[in-house]
């Protein structure tokens, strides 16, 4: 057992549907025969593509079934060796990329029953996000009042890359359901694939999509910063699953400076980008893409001055690091504890009641 990481949060594990035919005890009769009919089958984001080493560790591949495809490997694999405490599920499942609403909304209900029934319902320590069909917000938040009763959903989950910036006041209700039940918005890196990850066009491999997603976050919470949103959510926070922290000094920098030239367009935006962004913003910790020299990650925290900012995560099954130390080295010790626990139980108040 990694004795550091004791009694941790995981804030990003992702469990694999393995199909949409795995959905179909989930789904009413009109959905189930448009499944069938159409043969709609593999929309799971999470291992895509299938052969890319950074869809799971070696040692995370069974050898028969999906790579976090059940929760006896989940159980082997992370809360077991890492002594994890809970963990949250984040389905990166498709769906939302679809672009009929109402199949998108069908198939987001049949998932997350799907997560509740053999996941949530197997093992007392997990937790879940809720999929919602972004791009509707009114069936967005129909999901969210359908599933707030069960405590056991801890956040709304969506897309990082979107068909609209989610700033746009069309998405506030969202929002607006997601504070009144004490759940944050979760953006996990997935792509609806409705626009290229450049300003400059598409790309042509894995590994520009994966650097440019940090371009993806940037633009999403500097939407939700210039529109409003948490002015006008002030209990509201945001989690940002995967990005990376690098970029960060360079949005508070950047975003400061030009909203004290242009804060009279935006008058709403009460204090600066920065602030913001501390006040609000979570980030998971895998991948970390911190310094090569573990003395530069300490100097790289205190330039975005927030101990609160960092959630733990293993990122399970992906491959992000070896071995039991998720915890990135370099890291200064007075946080570790408010990584591993305080930061998630301060972001997830759904959280508070089920732990001692």
């Amino acid at each position: 057992m990694a004795a550091a990481t004791i009694g941790a949060i995981d804030c990003d594990l992702h469990p694999a549907i393995p199909g949409c035919m795995a959905l179909l005890p989930y789904l009413d009769e009109h959905w189930h025969e448009e499944v069938v009919s159409r043969g709609l089958d593999d929309l799971d984001l999470a291992l895509w593509p299938r052969g890319a080493p950074l869809t799971a560790r070696g040692d995370w591949r069974p050898e028969k079934g999906l790579p976090g495809g059940s929760v006896e490997l989940l159980r082997s694999q992370i809360l077991e060796p890492f002594g994890t405490s809970i963990g949250i599920l984040n389905t990166m499942f498709g769906a939302p990329a679809l672009h009929n609403v109402d199949m998108v909304a069908a198939l987001c209900r049949a998932a997350n029953d799907w997560v509740a029934k053999e996941w949530l319902d197997k093992d007392a320590r997990l937790r879940a996000g809720i999929l919602v069909p972004v791009e509707d917000p009114s069936l967005a938040v129909q999901e969210i009042e359908r599933r707030a009763a069960d405590q056991r959903f801890v956040q709304v989950l969506l897309f990082g890359a979107t068909e609209t910036l989610l700033g746009r006041r069309s998405h506030w209700p969202i929002y607006e359901a997601a504070q009144r039940h004490d759940m944050p918005i979760a953006l996990q890196v997935t792509s609806a694939v409705r626009h290229s990850p450049t300003a400059n066009g598409w790309p042509s491999y894995l590994i520009e999509d994966h650097v440019n997603f940090a371009q993806t976050f940037q633009s999403q919470l500097l939407s939700m910063i210039s529109e409003g949103v948490f002015t006008r959510f002030p209990k509201l926070k945001l989690v940002l699953l995967g990005a990376g922290i690098g970029w960060v000094p360079s949005f508070l920098w950047r975003g400061t400076k030009e909203w004290r030239a242009l804060r009279r367009e935006v008058p709403w935006v009460d204090r600066s980008p920065a602030q913001i962004l501390r006040d609000h913003v979570r980030i998971s910790c895998q991948p970390l893409d911190s310094p090569p020299d573990p003395n530069d990650l300490t100097a790289l925290l205190e330039m975005i001055g927030c101990d609160d900012m960092l959630l733990f995560a293993t990122d399970w099954p992906h491959w992000r690091f070896d071995g039991t130390e998720a915890l990135a080295p370099g890291l200064p010790e007075e946080m570790r504890m408010r990584l591993l626990r305080d930061n998630a139980i301060a972001t997830y108040p759904r959280l508070k009641g089920s732990l001692s």
